[in-house]
């Protein structure tokens, strides 16, 4: 049986910089988030390897 992690949620964070360049393909990461914590949306600069520099990864549903 599955443990409940309680307040830790996963989420999905995309490239913003990606999204707008209308190029093709997506750069997306997994992580997770303390939903007590940090209320809004999750902000992480990291890697992009399609444009092959560091982007703004923002959180999404």
């Amino acid at each position: 049986m599955a443990k409940k992690k309680g307040n830790r949620v996963q989420v999905i964070l995309e490239c913003t910089e990606h999204k707008e360049s209308g190029m093709p393909g997506t750069s997306r990461y997994i992580t997770t988030k303390n939903r007590k914590n940090t209320t809004s949306r999750l902000e992480l600069k990291k890697y992009n390897p399609i444009m092959r520099k560091v982007t703004l990864h923002r959180e999404i549903k």
